[in-house]
């Protein structure tokens, strides 16, 4: 079963400068990710850059992941 913890270091591994907060019970997880990556993209952008760093494990060991993306200013802006 996958662990939250184990998401977090996948994201941050594909993301360079990536910031990864990620809780779930296993099957459920939930994610604030912050990036420079995510700069100038639109949210479709920047949950498409995390689905690529997660490639087949989000077919296969990820069930469901709901997603925050921010900039790093965004992050700054609302105290993430």
């Amino acid at each position: 079963m996958v662990q939250p913890e184990q998401i977090k270091q996948w994201i941050e591994a594909g993301l360079d400068g990536a910031r990864v907060t990620v809780v779930g019970d296993g099957h459920h997880f939930e994610a604030v990710i912050v990036s420079p990556a995510f700069d100038d993209k639109s949210m479709v952008q920047q949950h498409q850059l995390v689905y690529q760093v997660l490639g087949e494990k989000m077919k296969e060991e990820i069930h469901a992941l709901s997603m925050r993306t921010l900039t790093p200013e965004q992050a700054a802006q609302q105290g993430e």
